[in-house]
């Protein structure tokens, strides 16, 4: 590692919301106090306590592209985007801590009525807007019904209302807002948590800057899995 490349500092990709906002609590836990709200800030390169770390604010989706080639050293995201990250990119990151922040579920969800346990039965074919196409495809895969998978980047909600979609499959944390749109969870495909993930070559270059910062992080999902 070159002289230049010691001296700068650590960057770490978050994105506003919720991750951001149970990130805060981690980084504390290091020693870590960080400048500015991402909420109340245009910045985009926010300053931290520590010399040795910067935060870069990016869309969720995109932190694990950031991270892979290395314009951040590391970041923090959800697990529904990093199996749509790793069906295009296999084995680019290195994901060594669950930290059990931002948790919710990936589920099935259809409008009330809707007969979903006749819509899957074996042979069957369902149309479902997702944004997570590849955990969708694989858990209906499983089941051996047939999909349309329709993309979608937000309304999710929508497309069984105006018949765009027999089923979506997207994040449910209270179900509020399925339930406020006349729609139901029918069915758990996996538990999601926000994961650290981490550069490959950053792991191997600047470790002793890197180690510190991963054993708080551990030591602070630790305590998550205490409290949940």
């Amino acid at each position: 590692m070159s002289a230049a490349e010691s001296l700068r500092p650590l960057t770490m990709a978050l994105s506003k919301g919720r991750i951001f906002e149970e990130t805060l609590p981690l980084l504390e836990a290091a020693g870590i106090q960080v400048s500015e709200n991402p909420e109340q800030s245009r910045k985009l390169i926010i300053a931290t306590s520590n010399p040795g770390l910067r935060l870069i604010i990016v869309r969720a989706s995109d932190v694990p592209t950031y991270v892979e080639y290395g314009a951040a050293d590391l970041g923090i995201a959800g697990k529904d985007v990093l199996i749509e990250h790793a069906a295009q990119h296999p084995g680019g990151l290195y994901q060594p801590i669950d930290l059990n922040i931002a948790r919710c579920r990936l589920a099935v969800a259809v409008r009330k009525g809707f007969d979903y346990e006749a819509a899957v039965r074996q042979g069957a074919r369902l149309r479902v807007a997702t944004k997570y196409t590849q955990a969708a495809r694989e858990h209906f895969a499983a089941k051996g019904v047939y999909v349309d998978l329709i993309k979608l980047y937000g309304s999710m909600e929508l497309a069984p209302l105006v018949g765009l979609a027999d089923a979506i499959v997207d994040l449910v944390s209270t179900g509020n807002t399925l339930k406020a749109n006349d729609l139901v969870a029918v069915e758990d495909i996996m538990p999601i948590s926000s994961r650290l993930v981490v550069n490959r070559a950053a792991l191997k270059t600047r470790h002793a800057q890197l180690q510190p910062l991963l054993d708080a992080f551990e030591q602070a999902s630790h305590a998550n899995v205490a409290t949940a």
